[in-house]
Order: structure tokens, then C-alpha cells, then sequence
């Protein structure tokens, strides 16, 4: 039998703290992934559903975006996914009769943990305006409300249509058609949170905003570079890629403020020596300071400009433009500077500059650590220099990688999520619906949180995710949402967001990817792209949680009807019974997606163009991939104050938190923790086991606090500092964003510490 959510909210700012480990996965990882499942699923339900978890005849893992081969193991999936599954396929039950048991202030006492494990909504919940508790209500009359509010309206405008990367291909389509038919551009989406930055830096020097890689160009490159991600935790699958690219010969360099286990060494628990001995991973450890990145890809351009026979010269001349400006100041890179900004050995840079010149086929990885800063774009650019000088796009083994994190964001994306969609891809939209699509941008998540906060925007809905405990500068954002008078989530289970309300608020309760989905008679498939530019089918194979569910396109469909009537020509009712006819559509209007349906049914799906990789084409405004040159830029501290990245912790994906432990870095039933190098806590008279209140500063003179963190000594970079979000989103200002993508600066907040007057409470 699955176990009951925990009773009570557990403590969690008493944390116990060991010796971070030096390896990941491995037999620990087996266990932990069969006791969450047995917790939450129960032993048949678990192998019922794990041995289906991104297979070929299976459902997509609704955790991280990594692509799988052609050839798959019977156990294709991380610990983290079965973390995810097990959360979607839990047999617990949110009812009605728990809503009436709780009330929403309540639940807003609740910690996002204890929020998540009460289990799968069942019922549409509604909670009407000056009530305290929400209550059942119909399908019809939820439908009704959500056009109501919507027709009155001033302008479309006045609508925030969110988007999380669970979405699938289907439903995200169908979103957008939805919010462009009704009138508005505004489709904020978990992208903007997270990879905006790289999405801005590629489209405007290779001309598309995804990587250029696939799985197999892995196995096959030279030199691998990891910079600012820990895949371990995030992305655990890929270090099987990593492994099998090491064992091809491949050298592999990390870049990071933080050691992190799975770097170190991957225990492969999908083979028995794996198991017991594991394989080292990185060659070459660079722990650079936060922020430091832009001016260490600008001094390994110099070492490459400076070295004779180094620059891929025939490329260069052929493929690019702008090679004259950005050699002159890449020249000019400072050795002092770049040591300072990066918290480096002159040494180690030199020895990374080897294994560069030494590499013909080199691939570069990157994720939140290099996208959330506000110099984040040209930080991405100057990642792309250094494959353009060396001729690695469009070369087999060799590119740009950006590591999504939520599966499905870059296909929302690519189905017309875009607060900021091209002239060609409306143009296609309206052709294909004979509407009228607004050509005016609208808003991102920046934005929308600042129009809700500022009366402009009234209306937020939100398909999936935890926006309120995903977004920064936590107290503006909460305020912002009770700001408006309705607010919609459409989720699986319970998170923050839901007790952060609107005057009234709505909670539709949808299926999950591990949930069958039948319409009409016809069992439905939906799709989805990973992060290489892979689309794939994913069909659940759970009986539903609640015969009360509705698929995602269903409530876009239903919301449709209610909102627009019978004045939309739109036929609505065909995409809901049967999700063929969206794919039929998809085809029309965006390319790559010919015979959508036909080839889908391919069990190892298909890869969607990529004209730099494919072709060596770049559709940007010269007609060449783009070198740039932009000052280096790096974070300044104050004396006395340290630079905090917030992060995940290994119990953890995105918002949702699985558990309290962080088990690579030693971090044991506890959330509210910060790392701080002993050094830097020395200095600061910080000492370990010690509480502290976190104290951000921004140039707003705005005092934003996070109260009763536990100091933990760790090895992070000098002058460095990190903790997890949500807890420390608060510490983010809503204006502090990345120049160009608008993305919050969550990798880069300047804080100072005051010490606590309490001390934690003791765990019972």
C-alpha cells in the first residue's frame, strides 16, 4: 500500500549536513527512485507505470527535456523521473472534502512540499469572490465564469494566457490560437524564466533559437563543454551520454561555482560495473566565480585568434560576418580582468585553451548558469564566437547546446508560444484559420506579473506550472496576482498558486501524461520535442485519477467555445475529439511538420530542420551566422556582501519539491539552508550552523528578506553564495532582468547577511 501525505508540515530550516559526495547515481539512486515510487504508487502500480517512462510505446517523462536513442534501456529513466512520475501517478486524492477541511489561508501556511504531496486533484474547484474556502463546481459553470470574465474586458490585453513546458504539442497550439483569435499576444511561458537568453543569442547569430546538436553528435565530439549546469540533479540522463562520449575519447571541461557529484563521476546504474565503479567524467574542473563566464569565453577567443592556424579560416570567410570587429576586441581581452571577474588560475584557463585548440569537433552545453544573469545574452554570443573561430556548427560532433529543463518547453515554443511571434508565423496562422492575429507584442512573464501588479492585466491563466513560486521577487509577484479578478490554473496538483488568488479563482483539474486519454471513443496521443529538436509521441497508460478530468486540449477547446461562441468559425469541437485534426493543422502552419500525423507514428519519432546544422544556412539579418563583440561584463560586489545563485536542490524539479533532501551535497531533511566557502564565512563571521536572514540589494533602496537560513559551509567559488528557490525568489527584483531576453537575474543577486535572533525550531 502507497503511503498517506505527511500530516503535519515538516521542519525545515534544521537540516542534517554531511561531506558532499563525489559521485552520482548508482545503487543510492535505485533505492531512493523505488522508495518514492512504493510511497507513492505502490509496487505493482510503479512497475506498471516506470517500465513505460520514454519508451517507444510509452509516455514522455514529465520532468527534463533530454532526448533518448533509438536504443532504449527497459528502465530508460533517472531518478528524477521517477520522482516526476511517481507524482503524477500517486494514489493520493485531493477532494472536495479536503477543500472543505482547509481553508485558503489556510493553505497558504503550508509549505510548497507539503502542498504537493497531498495527491491528484479531482474535481474542478472554484473559489467565488469574499469566500474562504473553494468548492466543487461544474465543468459548465467553471467555463462559464472564464468567459464571462473574459468578454468583459476592456481589450484582450487585458488577458495573461501562461504557459508551463509540461504543455503538450497539442494543447499549446491550441492555446495560441485561442489568445490570438480572442485578441491578444500575450503567452508568457516558463521559457522566459529560464532560457530566453539563449533563445535571443542564437536566433540573432546562427538565425534559430535552439541547439544545433543531437544525442549522437555527443557521442562523436572531440572536447565536450559543461558550463553553469549541474545534470546531475537536472538532467540525469545525460550523463550517459557524457559517459559514452568519454569512453569514444572525448574530453570533458565543467564550468561552475559549485562542484557537483555527477560531473565528478557517474555510477551508471543501467550496468553492473557502472553500478560498483563508475566512470570519471570531467577532465578539467573550472570553479569560476558567478557571472564570470562571458569574459572566459572572450579570453579563450583571444588564445584561439592568437594561436597560428587556429581559426577555421575557410568557415570564417564563407559562413559568417562581423569576423573584423569581434577579433579586434577579442584581442584586446585583459588577463587581469579576466582572472578577476572569474576567480581563476591563469594555469587552468591556459590548460582549457589547450584542450580547445586540441578539440576539431567540439560541442558546448550550457543551462541556467549562463542564462540568468544580466549580461546573459552576450555571454551566450560569446559561447557561439568560439564555435564559429573553430568552424564548429554545422559539423557533425560539434555545436550549440542549451540543456532544457521542463519537457515540452521548446516545443511550446516552436507551436507559437511567443509573446513576440515572427510576421511569417502569423501570417501562416491566419491563412489556415481566416482570423486576424494582433501584430503588436505582448507580454512576457516580467511583464504580465507587472500588468497584473499595475491594473493593466485582470485576467491570468495558467496551463500547468506553479507560477507564483516559479517568478521572482516573490511579495510583488503574490501581490500582483491577488490583483486581479480572475485567476485559472490548470493543474494535476496542489502548489502555491493556488492559494495566491485573484477575487475569484478557478482550479481545473487536467489529465497527466501517465493518464490514458480517450475522446470520442478513440484513444488520443499527444507529442512533444526534446531538447535536440526531436518530436515523439507520448500515450499514458493509467486509468485517469478522477473520471472528472478533462484533457488540456479539451479545456482549451471548451474555453473557446465559452469565450468566443459561435462567432469563432474555428472548429473547435473537432481538434477535442480527436487530436489528429490539431496535428493536421500544425501541418499547415508550421514548417518542419509536413505529414505530421504520418510520421509520428514512427516509434523513434522525427527530427525537425535545422538549416545551420543541416545546411550551413543561417537565416539571420545577414545571411550569415553572426560574429558579435560586446564589452565584458561582470557582477561587482560591495565589501562585506556575497553573490547568490539561487538552484535546485536533488529533491527537487523546477517548483516541485519531491523531498528534503540534497543528497550530492550532503544536505539532509532541510530546505532553508545557505552554502557559503568557509573562507568567505570567516571573514564575515558567519559560522557554520549559525542562522542568518538573507538581505538582497538593488539599486530600488527596496529591502527584500528571507528569513532564518541555516550558514553551511560548502566549497563553492570565493565571494560566492547559493540556496534554493523557491525559498529565495523572494530576494529577486522584479527589474533586475537580463538586457535583450528580459529574463530575472536569479544566477546573480548581490545579498549581505544579519543574523538571526532564533535559532531553528527542533524536529520533533
Amino acid at each position: 500500500m502507497a503511503s498517506k501525505p505527511p500530516a503535519g508540515d515538516p521542519i525545515q530550516d534544521a537540516p542534517q549536513v554531511a561531506a558532499p559526495k563525489h559521485a552520482a547515481a548508482g545503487l543510492p539512486a535505485v533505492a531512493h527512485s523505488l522508495i518514492i515510487a512504493r510511497q507513492q504508487m505502490g509496487l505493482r502500480r510503479s512497475a506498471q507505470t516506470l517500465l513505460k517512462l520514454n519508451q517507444k510505446n510509452g509516455f514522455d517523462c514529465p520532468g527534463c527535456a533530454w532526448p533518448e536513442g533509438d536504443h532504449r534501456h527497459k528502465a530508460e529513466f533517472c531518478e528524477n523521473g521517477a520522482k516526476a512520475v511517481a507524482e503524477e501517478a500517486t494514489v493520493r486524492r485531493v477532494t472536495p472534502d479536503f477543500f472543505a477541511d482547509h481553508s485558503v489561508a489556510d493553505l497558504a501556511e503550508r509549505s510548497g512540499y507539503w502542498l504537493g504531496q497531498q495527491g491528484r486533484i479531482t474535481q474542478p474547484m472554484y473559489l467565488p469572490e469574499g469566500a474562504d474556502h473553494y468548492q466543487a463546481i461544474p465543468w459548465e459553470r467553471a467555463f462559464g465564469i472564464i468567459g464571462e470574465e473574459l468578454k468583459a474586458l476592456n481589450s484582450p490585453d487585458e488577458a495573461c494566457f501562461y504557459t508551463s513546458g509540461r504543455t503538450s504539442n497539442e494543447a499549446a497550439f491550441l492555446l495560441q490560437l485561442f489568445a490570438r483569435e480572442f485578441g491578444t499576444n500575450n503567452l508568457p511561458d516558463c521559457s522566459n524564466m529560464c532560457h530566453e537568453s539563449s533563445g535571443s543569442a542564437l536566433a540573432e547569430t546562427i538565425g534559430i533559437g535552439k541547439g544545433s546538436v543531437s544525442l549522437e553528435d555527443m557521442h562523436k565530439a572531440d572536447l565536450i563543454i559543461v558550463a553553469g549546469q549541474n545534470p546531475g540533479t537536472n538532467h540525469p540522463r545525460m550523463l550517459s551520454a557524457l559517459e559514452k562520449a568519454k569512453a569514444a575519447g572525448a574530453k570533458i571541461i565543467s564550468i561552475n561555482p559549485l562542484p557537483e557529484a555527477g560531473l565528478e563521476r557517474f555510477k551508471n546504474p543501467q550496468t553492473p560495473l557502472g553500478m560498483v565503479k563508475g566512470a570519471a567524467l570531467t577532465d578539467l574542473f573550472l570553479q569560476i566565480r558567478i557571472g564570470g563566464d562571458q569574459a572566459l569565453f572572450r579570453l579563450l577567443n583571444k588564445i584561439v585568434l592568437d594561436t597560428p592556424g587556429a581559426v577555421d579560416e575557410s568557415f570564417v570567410a564563407e559562413f559568417t560576418h562581423g569576423y573584423e570587429e569581434f577579433a579586434a576586441a577579442a584581442r584586446e581581452a585583459d588577463w587581469d580582468q579576466t582572472l578577476t571577474a572569474t576567480g581563476l588560475d591563469r594555469a587552468d584557463i591556459e590548460k582549457a585553451g589547450e584542450m580547445v585548440l586540441a578539440s576539431k569537433r567540439t560541442i558546448i552545453c550550457w543551462a541556467m548558469g549562463l542564462t540568468q544573469h544580466k549580461h546573459s545574452v552576450p555571454t551566450i554570443r560569446e559561447v557561439v564566437n568560439l564555435l564559429l573561430l573553430r568552424g564548429n556548427i554545422g559539423r557533425p560532433g560539434a555545436g550549440v547546446c542549451p540543456v532544457r529543463g521542463h519537457s515540452n518547453v521548446q516545443g511550446d515554443r516552436t507551436m507559437g508560444i511567443f509573446e513576440r511571434p515572427s510576421d511569417a508565423f502569423l501570417d501562416a496562422l491566419d491563412l489556415e484559420f481566416s482570423i486576424t492575429s494582433p501584430r503588436h507584442h505582448g507580454y512576457d512573464v516580467v511583464r504580465s506579473i507587472e500588468a497584473l501588479r499595475d491594473g493593466d492585466a485582470k485576467v491570468f491563466f495558467a496551463m500547468g506550472g506553479n507560477f507564483v513560486g516559479a517568478t521572482p521577487d516573490t511579495l510583488v509577484t503574490e501581490a500582483a496576482m491577488r490583483n486581479a479578478r480572475l485567476t485559472v490554473h490548470v493543474s494535476t496538483k496542489l502548489n502555491r498558486s493556488h492559494v495566491v488568488t485573484g477575487v475569484r479563482a478557478l482550479i481545473l483539474p487536467t489529465l497527466g501524461r501517465t493518464d490514458k486519454d480517450f475522446q470520442a471513443g478513440i484513444r488520443q496521443i499527444v507529442t512533444v520535442e526534446d531538447s535536440m529538436g526531436m518530436v515523439h509521441a507520448s500515450r499514458g497508460n493509467l486509468e485517469p485519477a478522477s473520471p472528472h478530468l478533462l484533457s488540456e486540449p479539451a479545456i482549451v477547446v471548451r474555453m473557446a467555445r465559452a469565450t468566443l461562441g459561435p462567432a469563432s468559425l474555428i472548429p473547435w469541437e473537432d481538434f477535442e475529439k480527436d487530436y489528429a485534426n490539431i496535428r493536421d493543422r500544425i501541418a499547415r502552419v508550421i514548417p518542419g511538420f509536413e505529414n505530421f500525423n504520418e510520421r509520428v507514428a514512427d516509434p523513434n519519432g522525427f527530427e525537425l530542420p535545422h538549416a545551420p546544422r543541416d545546411e550551413r544556412k543561417f537565416n539571420t539579418d545577414t545571411g550569415k551566422a553572426n560574429f558579435t563583440a560586446a564589452p565584458v561584463e561582470y557582477p561587482k560586489l560591495p565589501e562585506g556582501r556575497l553573490l547568490l545563485q539561487t538552484m535546485r536542490s536533488h529533491d527537487q524539479y523546477n517548483t516541485t519539491i519531491y523531498g528534503l533532501d540534497d543528497r550530492y551535497r550532503g544536505i539532509k531533511n532541510g530546505r532553508r539552508i545557505v552554502m557559503v566557502n568557509p573562507e568567505d564565512a570567516a571573514e564575515l563571521d558567519l559560522p557554520d550552523g549559525s542562522y542568518t536572514d538573507l538581505v538582497s540589494e538593488w539599486k530600488d533602496g527596496v529591502e527584500r528578506r528571507a528569513p532564518g537560513f541555516r550558514i553551511v559551509h560548502y566549497p563553492t567559488a570565493r565571494g560566492c553564495a547559493a540556496a534554493y528557490y523557491p525559498e529565495t525568489n523572494v530576494l529577486v527584483p522584479l527589474d533586475a532582468t537580463a538586457d535583450i531576453s528580459n529574463t530575472p537575474t536569479s544566477k546573480s543577486v548581490i545579498v549581505r547577511f544579519e543574523r538571526a535572533e532564533r535559532q531553528a525550531a527542533v524536529a520533533e
